[in-house]
């Protein structure tokens, strides 16, 4: 992986890319609906917002996302969503502009941060590097959102590196978050890369197998496609079930999405 640096240099082109998406359109534009219910593009945007600032106030002060995540945690099911509508209600502009501010902040924030600090999350506790690949890997899933609203196809990147990573570090979260106990089996998974490399976690001698191309298991860990649609396979019982609760993100269980046929 990256050094910090790295990592943030990758955010911000990640950023960059989804900004140019959004920054032409008219309020009509901002309005689209995108495949998560009830979301436009501006709360897609919005919800960036919100969540780069909780990682600002992680980074920052410590106490008052504290404050924040009580909050979350007395609404676990509603909190998300309301955030994304209050932001969303913003004109176009000050979304944009409060966006690229915010992100500029967290990136000075991080790249300031103490060697081997670590900070408080929703789930558990994240370094610096873990903090800006968790910030990544959500703004890549985000923006594939608002490219499917567009219509509009984004070329794979290596930046799909992140994802796929936090994507096999959760799996064990994706097991409590359900309530679920991980299983002590080591997995690997081996990924094609966008440019035909292979990336590959895990002992090579592993029973639980998840293999595929690389965008799509990312698709499925930050749930922006059903595995039906995507060319990820599993061998093992252990690895099969994974890949239907696989979530990158933290949080409560996503409710991921339908299949195309079924849409």
């Amino acid at each position: 992986m990256l050094g910090l640096l790295g990592l943030l240099g990758d955010l911000r082109a990640e950023s960059e890319e989804l900004d140019a998406l959004v920054a032409p359109l008219d309020s009509e534009g901002w309005a689209l609906a995108t495949p998560s219910p009830g979301w436009s593009i501006a709360h897609q945007i919005a919800h960036l917002i919100w969540t780069d600032r909780a990682a600002l106030l992680a980074v920052t002060d410590p106490e008052a996302f504290a404050e924040e995540s009580e909050k979350a945690l007395a609404a676990p099911d509603s909190f998300v969503d309301e955030g994304a509508a209050a932001g969303a209600s913003l004109p176009p502009a000050e979304l944009l502009a409060r966006w690229r501010d915010g992100r500029v902040r967290l990136g000075n924030a991080l790249r300031a941060a103490p060697p081997g600090a670590r900070f408080p999350w929703y789930g558990p506790p994240m370094s610096a590097a873990s903090l800006a690949t968790a910030r990544l890997m959500e703004t890549w899933a985000h923006g594939q959102d608002v490219a499917d609203a567009l219509g509009a196809r984004r070329e794979p990147t290596a930046r799909l590196r992140h994802v796929a990573w936090i994507g096999v570090r959760a799996r064990g979260y994706a097991y409590l978050v359900r309530e679920e106990r991980p299983p002590a089996e080591p997995f690997r998974v081996e990924l094609a890369g966008p440019g035909g490399e292979l990336w590959t976690y895990g002992p090579e001698d592993a029973a639980q197998r998840v293999t595929g191309l690389a965008l799509d298991f990312c698709l499925l860990v930050t749930q922006r496609a059903h595995r039906a649609d995507l060319a990820v396979r599993a061998e093992g019982a252990d690895a099969d079930h994974w890949l239907d609760i696989a979530q990158a993100f933290a949080g409560p269980a996503g409710a991921g999405r339908a299949p195309k046929e079924a849409r």
